[in-house]
């Protein structure tokens, strides 16, 4: 379940403690966990982190030796965390990459994921450039408003079906788009493309809004994440539609929350977002 606002959650913490340290050594429990380059593992020990940045919904780490930089790029998936501990003991089973650590503030970076919907991939400059262009769309935080308005008129399909298309717009899943289109009244079957330009300016800044808003707060725990020193983000409290089927519309429109069923459940106000 992790998204835009606990993927960047996870960069800032990464940041902060292990940004600068040296990789010393990498043990991989699953080899399957690694999809591309195994056999380049060795080039990673002895290296610095240089950078670390996130793509959509995914981490990526750059570790540098002798000016060549390669990269390590950590899909987090339905279920993918990185820790620099285990919380529990529950936890050392589906921890399938441990990088140990020297010269930062933890001694260790923990890949775990039960489910494996997530992969390590390992790359240099072109691979990693190549392997995003064809993954992941615009940024939702940074894409121009134009760019945006193009976007979105020149799109076929449901609206919320969009949003989480991670070749269009990357970093949005189910959570958020529920909030999204919720904030800009909005219901999550209305076409993309008959939208008027001032609806999808509200769209556009309902989606700042609430992803801003998300990663202030430290994300959505909702089923499994936690950021990498165990803490539980704090957004799922100021949830106003996602989960909450059966429940009194918050803007008091007397309505309560409904929820349609598809691939992905929809949670919307029948009245603050009518289908038109």
């Amino acid at each position: 379940m992790p998204e835009l606002p606990e993927a960047e959650v996870v960069v800032s913490q990464l940041r902060d403690r292990v940004l600068g340290a040296v990789l010393k050594d990498c043990w991989v429990g699953r080899p399957d966990i690694v999809r591309q380059g195994i056999e380049t593992l060795d080039w990673y020990r002895g290296t610095n982190i240089i950078t670390i940045q996130r793509r959509g919904k995914s981490v990526v780490l750059g570790f540098s030796r002798n000016h060549e930089t390669r990269y390590f790029l950590a899909e987090l998936g339905m279920t993918g965390l990185l820790l620099f501990r285990s919380p529990h003991a529950s936890y050392q089973k589906h921890t399938h990459l441990i990088l140990s650590l020297e010269g930062g503030l933890e001694p260790e970076l923990r890949y775990w994921n039960p489910r494996r919907f997530g992969r390590i991939y390992l790359f240099d400059l072109t691979g990693l450039e190549r392997f995003c262009h064809k993954r992941f769309g615009c940024d939702p935080l940074t894409v121009p408003w134009e760019q945006f308005r193009q976007l979105v008129m020149g799109r076929r399909g449901r609206l919320k079906a969009l949003l989480m298309h991670q070749q269009v717009v990357a970093g949005i899943g189910n959570i958020y788009a529920n909030e999204i289109l919720y904030r800009a009244r909005l219901h999550p079957y209305r076409m993309a493309s008959r939208l008027k330009t001032q609806t999808i300016r509200r769209l556009y800044d309902a989606m700042q809004e609430v992803l801003l808003d998300a990663i202030r707060n430290g994300g959505s725990s909702v089923r499994d994440f936690l950021a990498p020193d165990g803490t539980e983000g704090r957004y799922q409290r100021r949830h106003l539609v996602y989960d909450r089927a059966g429940e009194p519309c918050l803007a008091k429109c007397g309505k309560r929350i409904r929820r349609l069923i598809g691939e992905r459940s929809s949670f919307y106000c029948p009245t603050c977002q009518r289908r038109k």
